[in-house]
């Protein structure tokens, strides 16, 4: 079979897309895990879910990048 050896840009930005949400629900995990240890250290916690919101917004921009407008 013959694939085409270079991806491009929008099968690029997809297999980034599920990475990144994959990365998202791990930190969703660890930081439900940390919660329900009882006593979470609260600095860790804080910059898991920051690196959870900064993910989602990078999530999101690459969503309405594969995503074209639609004008009404």
């Amino acid at each position: 079979m013959n694939a085409p050896s270079e991806l491009n840009f929008e099968e690029m930005l997809c297999i980034r897309l599920e990475v990144m949400r994959r990365e998202h629900r791990d930190l969703d995990e660890a930081v439900r895990a940390l919660e329900s240890g009882g006593r979470a250290d609260q600095l860790t916690l804080r910059r898991l879910k920051k690196q959870k919101l900064a993910l989602k917004d990078q999530i999101v921009r690459i969503e309405d990048q594969l995503i074209p407008d639609i004008i009404a």
